[in-house]
């Protein structure tokens, strides 16, 4: 049968001497084709990549100038909120007022105007750069018209936090400018706004880096696409381009946070082009292309004469290629008479002898070890009888030092050029070092399976779908048996995805394709739950993950550790806190006991007055029924206030177990300040709290957080009297303000006070346990507020306060976490106090 080959070269010499030239001379110019196509291919890609690789840096250099533009916008932001601040505290009269807005105008160029505006809309003051035209001149005593600054002002009014407006081109000399209204609040009510004005040109000018501006033309439009600031490039010529890659305008947009989409930032690349020397390569690459043509062409004549030494090449071609077409190790040619015919170097490198060594021998031969003679002729018999086995066979081989190893040969027949088999190709592998790793794996596997029978925890494996068992160790088996029954009991107790097909026939919860769970995989948790086992009296650790069985299966192993101890030492670390926690507030009201005698004192004594007085006039007659009325009604009313004392110190001290509830922060600040000033007046300290309105409820216990302040503050004010601080500086300050720490929502607590702060040793062992700066501390006070506030997922710390290198204070804070979402779901009654009665 012809092969395509020959059938080929017989269609060849049929041809014509001048069909074999034409078609000759057409495989160059194809070739030459080939080649300018691909250099064309080339300059477009190329030019392709340069393009792209502009935009990209126009692209970051825009978002660069923006972020730039966007910080000065916050630091004039924030500079604006800090005097706003300042009016809202009636910090700065109208003067002062001027003055800082002087200050900042003088300071920041971008600045045009900035304007005290009361909430009826009229100018309370106002002060502009000198560079503003006279009709944008804001006159303290005016009244905003309608229109955008009036809108904006509402707006702001309306939601109680910074608002720019939305710059628009205008028309005439008159600059646009962006305008930036602050609210300001008194005593939770809206009072007005502060009105900074900016110049877009400046902004431009000043915010952009000057490297950007250098490249590129940078302008800042409006919300409608119109120019605010900056000069645009012209149009670009709309000739038709020589060149095919002549590309459109480089431009990138983006909007300036935080006015939003209102303000864009647009920069476009100055206009670059290839030329002459763009065209000229191009030129050159085609005459290149021709001469190249013209060349292969000559070069395909000397070719064909080199056409007849080519097929005497093709039977070595054969060979090679059949050595290349089997397994790529140690390769041995044999004849049809069992001769070896050729080696390569790898079969050499295993074996130890050369090639010289080696082709010509016939068996047997020197790699054979000797006690195999009679297997090894077998197999050489079978081998050029043509009885292969495709997988090969297993023999040992010598190599020339005397050792030995391991090897797989294969056989394959070696054809010549003619079709005609000459002998056999034989591949030769060594697997030594893969039978050593499956000895070393078997042995591993043992030891591995010794480890997990001997593990302290319980570990079983099932497969998803099925009651089967495929492995539990020595501890599961003595706590369950041998059965998935304890498996299964752990993972529902743990809340893991279940190993059983609760609904083998539902479509909703498996894919049909893959007969996994498609939901409850991927809500499985992946924490550690801990679980209680009545039959087996003991606390377990769970912990579950997937993996995939030998046999391809997805199984679910179970790991669980006795943590019985752990929780028996837990609950009893708890108890003892809890006791810490009781006696801690009992010693807190002993050393408060002469103050509180003090503010029992007055009522009781009030009340004895009283009833001294109407006994009195009772006996001499001089009394009237409404006299009589109004002092009955003052004594109950110190009767109540003496109640209230005495509810109060019974409240805070008494033994309770921790009830985290919804807790209204105000309520409980004002609770902890009406304990702790009884303390603070004894010691003559003056006591300021601030409270940020509408903050939202946290996850407390009340009585808990009411001792941890009240500690704090008490400890404040025997820091001032330690600090000898004179009248007009006794002072204890307590802020509960909103924050955001560590990506949480919180709330802040800090007490400051006006002592002579904590000396650097002392701050590094603030919180020790029974570490105290007190001749008669007990040390535990600090300590347990920590472990207090810890136990609510908050954290405390202690700073010394300065001005300049003078200590004047210590300021102590806390947080706690926001309840989270799910929280505010709980009774609404437990964010209520329990009423306080008196015993």
């Amino acid at each position: 049968m012809a092969t395509p080959a020959h059938w080929w070269r017989s269609w060849w010499r049929n041809l014509s001497p001048a069909r074999q030239d034409r078609f000759a001379a057409l495989a160059p110019l194809a070739a030459v084709l080939l080649f300018m196509a691909a250099i064309v291919a080339a300059f477009w890609y190329l030019r392709a990549e340069e393009v792209e690789r502009e935009h990209e840096a126009l692209k970051r250099d825009v978002e660069y100038a923006q972020q730039r533009v966007r910080l000065r916008l916050l630091e004039r932001q924030e500079q604006l909120m800090r005097v706003a601040r300042d009016l809202s505290n009636q910090e700065v009269d109208r003067a002062g007022f001027v003055s800082q807005a002087e200050s900042l105008i003088s300071q920041h160029p971008e600045l045009q105007a900035i304007t005290w505006i009361d909430e009826k809309k009229r100018i309370r003051a106002s002060h502009a750069a000198p560079t503003l035209g006279s009709s944008e001149l804001r006159v303290a005593g005016e009244v905003l018209t309608p229109g955008d600054t009036a809108d904006t002002f509402e707006l702001a009014r309306d939601l109680q936090q910074p608002v720019y407006s939305q710059p628009t081109a205008t028309q005439g000399d008159s600059a646009p400018l962006l305008q930036l209204q602050v609210p300001l609040s008194h005593q939770g009510k809206f009072s007005g706004v502060v009105l900074g004005e900016y110049s877009i040109d400046s902004l431009l000018r000043y915010g952009t880096p000057t490297e950007v501006l250098a490249r590129y033309a940078v302008t800042l439009l409006d919300g409608n696409n119109q120019l605010l600031a900056g000069t645009p490039l012209g149009p670009r010529d709309s000739s038709i381009p020589v060149l095919p890659w002549r590309k459109r305008a480089n431009q990138y947009e983006v909007p300036v946070s935080p006015v939003g989409n209102g303000l864009v930032l647009r920069a476009q690349a100055y206009r670059t082009s290839l030329g002459v020397v763009g065209s000229g390569l191009f030129w050159l690459v085609g005459t290149l292309s021709a001469m190249t043509a013209w060349m292969l062409i000559a070069t395909w004549r000397h070719t064909r004469r080199r056409m007849q030494a080519q097929q005497a090449l093709v039977a070595e071609t054969n060979f090679r290629r059949a050595m290349e077409n089997s397994v790529l190790t140690g390769m041995r040619a044999l004849d049809l008479e069992g001769r070896i015919t050729y080696v390569n170097a790898a079969f050499c490198q295993m074996t130890g002898w050369s090639e010289s060594e080696l082709v010509g021998l016939t068996p047997p031969f020197p790699y054979w070890p000797e006690s195999d003679y009679e297997t090894l002729y077998a197999k050489l018999r079978e081998e050029i009888s043509g009885k292969t086995v495709p997988g090969g066979f297993h023999v040992r081989v010598r190599r020339k030092s005397g050792t030995q190893f391991d090897a797989r040969l294969y056989v394959s027949p070696l054809i010549d050029a003619h079709g005609q088999q000459t002998g056999w190709m034989t591949s030769m592998t060594d697997i030594t070092e893969p039978n050593r790793i499956r000895e070393q794996l078997t042995a591993s596997h043992e030891r591995f399976t010794i480890v997990l029978e001997s593990l302290d925890a319980s570990v079983s494996v099932a497969p998803l779908g099925s009651q089967e068992l495929l492995f539990a160790n020595k501890l599961y088996r003595q706590w369950f048996g041998s059965q998935t029954v304890g498996h299964l009991q752990l993972v529902a107790q743990a809340g893991v995805l279940p190993a059983s097909d609760s609904n083998p026939t539902g479509m909703d919860d498996e894919d049909g394709l893959m007969g996994l769970p498609t939901d409850s995989l991927t809500s499985a948790r992946t924490e550690n739950a801990e679980i209680y086992l009545p039959e087996l009296g003991k606390w377990l650790e769970v912990r579950s993950r997937y993996l995939n069985w030998v046999d391809g299966r997805l199984a679910q192993m179970v790991i669980a550790t006795d943590i019985t101890p752990r929780r028996l030492a837990e609950e009893q670390s708890a108890r003892q806190a809890e006791r810490a926690q009781s006696v801690s507030r009992l010693i807190t009201m002993g050393e408060m006991a002469s103050s509180v005698a003090h503010e029992l004192n007055q009522p009781l004594t009030a009340i004895s007055n009283y009833c001294s007085g109407m006994v009195s006039r009772i006996q001499s007659g001089q009394i009237t029924e409404e006299a009589l009325l109004t002092a009955l009604q003052k004594t109950a009313h110190q009767a109540q206030r003496a109640g209230q004392i005495i509810q109060r110190i019974r409240a805070f001290v008494k033994k309770s177990e921790p009830n985290r509830a919804l807790a209204d922060v105000h309520s409980m600040v004002d609770e902890a300040v009406e304990l702790a000033d009884i303390e603070l007046r004894r010691h003559n300290v003056r006591l300021t709290h601030y409270v940020a309105a509408r903050l939202p409820p946290v996850m407390a216990d009340t009585i808990l957080i009411e001792q941890v302040l009240v500690n704090l503050m008490k400890n404040g004010a025997e820091a001032i009297q330690m600090a000898n601080r004179p009248t007009s500086g006794r002072s204890v300050e307590l802020r509960v303000v909103p924050k955001h720490i560590e990506d949480r929502e919180v709330v802040e607590f800090s007490v400051q006070d006006t002592g002579k702060g904590l000396a650097p040793e002392v701050l590094e062992r603030l919180f020790e346990a029974f570490f105290s700066t007190k001749e008669e501390g007990m040390g535990m006070g600090l300590n347990l507020c920590r472990s207090i506030v810890e136990s609510h997922h908050g954290r405390m710390q202690a700073q010394n306060l300065y001005n300049g290198s003078e200590v004047t204070g210590c300021r102590f804070s806390f947080w706690l976490p926001l309840a989270k979402p799910v929280d505010a779901t709980t009774d609404s009654v437990a964010n209520a106090q329990p009423p306080r009665t008196i015993a």
